[in-house]
């Protein structure tokens, strides 16, 4: 049985999810508050994280900022449909993905079907290396010449589609697919705020010659060589 803890104010969403999700293995805790939310988070034990972004009093984008302080736990935002300023906050502050309400209960179960396949690596030994960058399969690690970087799920998985095809460039608009996102909503400016988080925690300095290039109206490329 998974579990998702469900922080949202929205009692009858609660009830809606954790009847429909349960015959389909997923177990909800709902937290009807961010600070309740973020109290039942230190207990542990949570395979995914379903977070309302207009809540009273600590709103989402707080808790999400708060919990990406300490977890890597996979985030879905749940969030107005016309909030696309909130949404890319969201995604910067490290959230997976996003749902627009209303959605379907079944919509949003697979999204997180999808999320935490993406943490199931098939190869358990297999690693890529380019120049001083190592992502270990297994263990979705990712070291930049020794020193462990954090990355969310999604990061983690855009990363990997650019390294296993370094030295080569991926179109911006193939990008999500080719990292296992097709079911991720996107524009460009999604893609972009992930590029951006993605140089800053690698240590990239656009002074000198980064390791994700921007190739103008096409896509971006891992630099397979430091020529």
């Amino acid at each position: 049985m998974l579990r998702a803890l469900l922080i949202d104010d929205d009692r009858r969403l609660a009830e809606l999810l954790v009847t429909y999700f349960e015959p389909h293995g997923v177990a909800i805790t709902h937290a009807a508050d961010g600070r309740a939310g973020l109290a039942q988070l230190e207990q542990g034990g949570y395979d995914v994280i379903l977070l309302d972004l207009t809540m009273p009093g600590m709103d989402g984008l707080e808790v999400c900022r708060r919990i990406r302080e300490n977890s890597a736990v996979p985030i879905v935002m749940l969030t107005a449909r016309g909030d696309e300023t909130d949404r890319v906050v969201g995604l910067e502050l490290g959230a997976d993905d996003y749902l627009p309400k209303p959605f379907g209960p079944r919509e949003l179960l697979a999204r997180i079907r999808a999320v935490l396949r993406r943490t199931s690596p098939a190869s358990h030994n297999e690693k890529v290396r380019v120049r001083d960058l190592e992502l270990d399969i297994g263990s979705r690690q990712v070291t930049v010449a020794g020193r462990v970087v954090e990355l969310t799920a999604l990061e983690w998985d855009l990363l990997l589609a650019l390294a296993r095809r370094a030295g080569r460039v991926v179109p911006r608009d193939t990008l999500f697919n080719l990292a296992g996102r097709s079911d991720t909503v996107v524009n460009d400016r999604t893609v972009d705020v992930h590029i951006s988080h993605l140089r800053s925690k690698l240590g990239d300095d656009s002074r000198k010659q980064s390791r994700i290039r921007t190739v103008r109206g096409v896509g971006y490329v891992l630099v397979k060589d430091s020529t």
